[in-house]
This record gives structure tokens, C-alpha cells and sequence, in this order.
């Protein structure tokens, strides 16, 4: 597969968690760990999509796939995680928080069940998920966790899809924090921050009318991101941007006067982000 990394013997045989693997980056993680030797757990809301992708990567690797169905949403999805991976004897070594979404349009146009959802998916469950599988990381000595964040976590926040960029940015401190306090146990932990991805994160956000007006260039293959992801993680880079053009643009956003980057983005909102 284009992109994609050669399999590292690192990971060969280690146990990979990876949430909404049905499609776009989550797929493609799932992918890449295979063709390294991974045996996988694969969770979305979708099943059907799971089987599917674990039945190819079965055939094309010889990969162990274990499916959970699971709506990170709603209370005690991560237990049933949980239940299933006992039952099976799994410990999780690597762990792919790439579940997530957007809502669109402006904060105040929501009900607050629909930020409240968006807040668990985002937020909590990743982080819980994290505090659930750390400790058997830290006693076994080896672990490796990605947060799959965003660049808009790393410049100023849009008009519409309210939520969005202040999550990336929490995910991004969170895995600074964890990548200090762990990396001494040999776990590290990165948060990987994409731009705009080929995928179906833009259907599910109202906004592919609005992405097919941009230039083909700003664009990655999600296999491309993943391949950059697993490389710098092994670096030790504990936040990767990935794509030249997107380390261009976090790095103008980083170094321009506020003012001017919150104009701009303020500018520029209505061409990536559904704001009725």
C-alpha cells in the first residue's frame, strides 16, 4: 500500500486497540499494524465495516482480529471493551484513540445532548481508555499510545464546529503529559495531528460540498498520515503534524500575531466549516 511503513519487528505479536477503525485513519492504523504483526482489536458503532476490514486483513496477513461493537457515546461501551478483552486474555500494548467527529455549524444552533456526546467521545472516553490500559503498559514496560489529534488543535479556533479544535488541542497537552511522565516505563505516547485527510470524516460533518472546492494539494491519503504517525512515534516525537503543508500552516499559526491568525481564520472559516 502506498505510504504505508514497512512492518516494524517491534511490534510483531503485540496487541493493538484501535477505536473507530471502520474507516479513514482508524482503517488505515489497522493496516499498517497488521502488515507489522499486530494482533488487533477493532472497534466502531459499525460491525458490519469491522468484519469486513478483519476478514481482508485475515486473508492478506494472517492477522488475529477481534471486532467490538461499540458506541463510545453512550455509558458503559468502554466496560463491554473491557469485558470482551478479558474474556479473550488480551492486554492491550498499543492503544489508537482515533475515534471522533464533528458537529457542524455554531455552538448555540446545537441541543446540549449533542455537545454532551461529542464531549464524551472526544474527551473522556480516550482519556479513560488511557487510564485503563496504562497501568498494564507500565508493569509490562513496553507501550505505545496515540492520540489522533488535528491541526486545528494547534491554530486558532474556527467559526463553527465549536467543540472541535478545543478537543484536539486538550488531546494534544494530554499526550504531552503522558509522553513526560511515561517514557522513562518505554511507553511512548504521540499526539498526531493530520489536516485535511481523504476520508469519510467530511460526509459525516456536512462539509464534503465545501471540501471539494479546495485544492487537491492540501490534502493526505489517510494511509500517508498513519505511515508518518507510526514513524515518528518510534522517533520519540511526541506531537507530529503530518504533511508539509500542514507543518507550513501550524508553524505560521504558531509564530503570527493572534490577532492577525484569529482574523484570518475568521476570514477563511466558510471554506472548510459548515456554520448554519
Amino acid at each position: 500500500m502506498t505510504g504505508q511503513p514497512k512492518p516494524n519487528a517491534i511490534y510483531a505479536l503485540r496487541s493493538a486497540l484501535i477505536t473507530g477503525a471502520s474507516s479513514g485513519i482508524g482503517a488505515a492504523f489497522a493496516e499498517a499494524l497488521a502488515a507489522a504483526g499486530c494482533r488487533l482489536v477493532l472497534t466502531a458503532r459499525r460491525i458490519d465495516r469491522l468484519r469486513a476490514l478483519a476478514q481482508r486483513l485475515g486473508e492478506r496477513y494472517g492477522t488475529e482480529c477481534l471486532c467490538i461493537e461499540a458506541d463510545l457515546a453512550e455509558e458503559g461501551a468502554l466496560d463491554t471493551i473491557e469485558l470482551r478483552l478479558r474474556a479473550q486474555s488480551i492486554d492491550i500494548d498499543i492503544l489508537i484513540n482515533n475515534a471522533g467527529y464533528g458537529i457542524p455549524g455554531q455552538f448555540h444552533k446545537h441541543a446540549w445532548t449533542a455537545h454532551a456526546e461529542f464531549l464524551q467521545v472526544l474527551l473522556i472516553r480516550p482519556t479513560e481508555l488511557v487510564h485503563r490500559f496504562l497501568p498494564g503498559m507500565q508493569q509490562r514496560g513496553w507501550g505505545r499510545i496515540v492520540n489522533v489529534a488535528s491541526l486545528a488543535g494547534l491554530i486558532p479556533g474556527s467559526n463553527g464546529n465549536t467543540l472541535y479544535a478545543a478537543s484536539k488541542a486538550y488531546l494534544i497537552k494530554f499526550s504531552q503529559s503522558l509522553a513526560l511522565e511515561n517514557r522513562r516505563n518505554g511507553i511512548f505516547a504521540q499526539a498526531l495531528c493530520p489536516g485535511f485527510t481523504e476520508s469519510e470524516f467530511h460526509d459525516v460533518s456536512g462539509a464534503r460540498h465545501l471540501m471539494q472546492r479546495l485544492p487537491k494539494f492540501m490534502f493526505q491519503s489517510a494511509e500517508a498520515v498513519v505511515a508518518e504517525g507510526l514513524i515518528s512515534l518510534e522517533r520519540g516525537q511526541v506531537v507530529h503534524v503530518s504533511g508539509r503543508i500542514n507543518r507550513l500552516l501550524a508553524w505560521v499559526a504558531k509564530h503570527a500575531p493572534e490577532r492577525l491568525a484569529l482574523y484570518l481564520i475568521e476570514r477563511r472559516s466558510k471554506d472548510f466549516r459548515v456554520l448554519d
